[in-house]
């Protein structure tokens, strides 16, 4: 999916003095009688990155795509650049670009033609077209491939043609839906530091992504939903710190130890350890921090407890993710 076809050349088309960033406003969209949103309220300052989490289902892509313009909600607002994606859908497209899990050039095409037919459909000039693309080859670095057929691009390199679409007309809003889904390392980190450019000259982000690491290095904010609702909206270091402060990963070498370590551990004031069986492990918060690890050692080793790793850190989305939705992140 893609809708840098429709945005306009930069300055263009602005109808109005507008305001940047998202605005959502008790949205909601049923299908049959499954609400895939459910009142759901989240906002997203221009020039900022909102990472989108919440596990299959949450209602994500239902969101994208009503902000994007492709579905009509059932009720609620919400608003992109200012521009009401239901009373102005045609100015909403005008500003936003939108690229999907699945890059959506022709890849029979080379970079440059994929570039100058989308700047042709977005009513630019051919003049304009071509300088807009040659300048997207440059930035994404895809000089070395412009002439060659997309097909014989690598997944990093096809991601970063979708993205030079998306920009094709200058959005100053995208909509990024899994961008580096099927990366390498090396791919995600290339297209996050061209994102990270784009949002310091002003471009407003909202990403979902599965990758939780991501959304806490890059993201500016983080909204959780779940059921189609928000469940809870911060910086990442808010979101941890709603965790309860330092986790305690324990691993014992018996499986029959797990549940006197799980025992010694609540006796030590540690609330609800969670063992996992399949790795030997258990993990709660640790309340108070380092200072509580005496007496977490005394009762493991009263309790006979065969230690193979223990260790205290700090928590990560992963556990504000498990905490806020009860279940592991799934995209």
């Amino acid at each position: 999916m893609n809708l840098g076809v429709t945005n306009s050349s930069p300055g263009l088309h602005r109808e109005r003095e507008t305001h940047g960033g998202i605005q959502v406003e008790g949205l909601t969209k049923r299908y049959g009688g499954v609400h895939a949103l459910d009142g759901l309220d989240l906002s997203a300052p221009e020039g900022q990155v909102l990472g989108l989490l919440g596990p299959n289902g949450a209602g994500k892509s239902t969101l994208v795509r009503i902000l994007a313009t492709l579905l009509k909600p059932d009720g609620g607002r919400a608003s992109v650049c200012g521009f009401d994606v239901v009373r102005d859908p045609q100015a909403v497209r005008r500003a936003v670009g939108v690229a999907g899990q699945y890059a959506a050039v022709d890849e029979y095409l080379t970079a440059r033609e994929n570039l100058n037919i989308f700047g042709l459909l977005a009513r630019m000039g051919k003049q304009a077209a071509r300088s807009r693309a040659e300048e997207l080859i440059e930035r994404f670095d895809l000089g070395h491939a412009a002439d060659r057929p997309a097909r014989t691009y690598s997944g990093g390199m096809r991601r970063r043609l979708d993205l030079a679409v998306a920009l094709i007309a200058g959005p100053r809003c995208l909509f990024l839906d899994e961008p580096t889904t099927g990366l390498d390392p090396r791919a995600r980190v290339e297209v996050w530091a061209v994102l990270g450019d784009l949002v310091r000259q002003g471009t407003t982000a909202l990403v979902t992504t599965q990758y939780l690491e991501e959304a806490d290095q890059f993201a500016d904010l983080i909204t959780v939903i779940d059921q189609g609702r928000e469940i809870a909206t911060g910086k990442p270091a808010e979101l941890k710190d709603r965790v309860g402060g330092d986790h305690l990963d324990l691993a014992v070498r018996r499986a029959a130890d797990l549940p006197a370590a799980v025992s010694a551990l609540a006796a030590a004031g540690l609330p609800d350890p969670k063992p996992d069986p399949g790795t030997l492990c258990v993990t709660a918060v640790l309340p108070g921090g380092t200072s509580r690890m005496t007496e977490v050692l005394r009762r493991l080793d009263g309790a006979g407890v065969e230690v193979a790793d223990i260790t205290v850190r700090r928590p990560t989305l992963d556990d504000v993710f498990f905490a806020l939705t009860g279940k592991a992140d799934e995209g």
